[in-house]
């Protein structure tokens, strides 16, 4: 791609270069103000809708600061020429990654000082932020995915965002994401604006917890569930009562696990009134 299309570019996207990196008098090198996730737990209580949620993948946090590709602590990372020439000066924050549970395979290819181009072909670039200071993350997500279009190679790739109205249509995309091997899912407030450090408006939710329940009622379902179980309450080892309306089959809903029925749930931290969050059934235990 041509130089002036990508300053045509820039300026229509109202990007500032290489804004939030500090620049080392001693050693020249770039130490990159990226932002930080909190877990999201039970001290989280957030309203999903207003965040915007992507994969969250498990490979090495990268920086390109407009020149090179550092880690968030500013070490250099040297890929081939070929990898890194296709980007612009602009910062951009992301993850190099190869397929999921590579990690270890996918850190020594990083961290190799001599670059093989034939295990760098496995490796993408896959973008989550173009941090600017003025700019809400909504409208940073736009620009990253915009730039990646007009860039235009495999090995470049906008991580895709998704926006959910309700915790059932979170805990389904977490449910889909770590059942093919993911690592979990990112929250990040649309509304912010980029901020250093560790930040309540970037959320990573990780891996299920699961628990144990007794089924003390039954509610029914509506709409396509008519008929058919809407959801469980229950009762757990502590004593909390809520309800399980997610995580069962068409069958499960038709023949539900009956009232004292023991049953395994799974769930991730819990709300500040100390329900389980985000909880969802996962199989009827047997009578021991």
């Amino acid at each position: 791609m041509k130089k002036g299309f990508y300053t045509l570019l820039y300026l229509w996207l109202f990007i500032l270069p290489l804004t939030g990196l500090a620049q080392s008098a001693d050693e020249g090198s770039v130490t990159p103000r990226v932002q930080l996730a909190k877990v999201y737990d039970k001290s989280s209580t957030v309203d999903v809708s207003e965040y915007l949620v992507s994969e969250k993948f498990d490979g090495v946090r990268a920086i390109w600061t407009g020149a090179e590709f550092v880690t968030r602590n500013g070490n250099s990372i040297k890929p081939p020429r070929w990898f890194s020439r296709v980007l612009p000066q602009v910062w951009l924050d992301g993850e190099l990654w190869t397929k999921h549970n590579d990690f270890a395979a996918l850190s020594g290819i990083v961290r190799t000082a001599n670059p093989a181009d034939s295990e760098w072909q496995r490796v993408t670039f896959r973008i989550f932020d173009m941090p600017d200071q003025t700019n809400p993350f909504s409208i940073r997500y736009k620009n990253y995915q915009q730039l990646v279009r007009a860039i235009n190679k495999p090995h470049i790739i906008g991580v895709e965002q998704h926006q959910f109205l309700s915790n059932q249509a979170l805990t389904a995309f977490f449910e889909r994401i770590t059942k093919r091997g993911g690592e979990g899912v990112m929250l990040h407030l649309a509304s912010a604006k980029h901020q250093s450090g560790r930040s309540s408006a970037l959320l990573k939710l990780k891996p299920y917890f699961d628990d144990e329940a007794t089924v003390i009622a039954h509610h029914p379902g509506k709409g396509k569930y008519h008929g058919m179980l809407g959801a469980l309450k229950v009762k757990n080892n502590a004593g909390v009562t809520f309800k399980i309306g997610t995580g069962f089959s068409d069958k499960q809903r038709r023949h539900p696990p009956a009232i004292g029925a023991l049953i395994t749930y799974r769930y991730h931290g819990y709300t500040k009134n100390g329900l389980p969050r985000f909880a969802s059934f996962l199989r009827e235990r047997p009578q021991e």
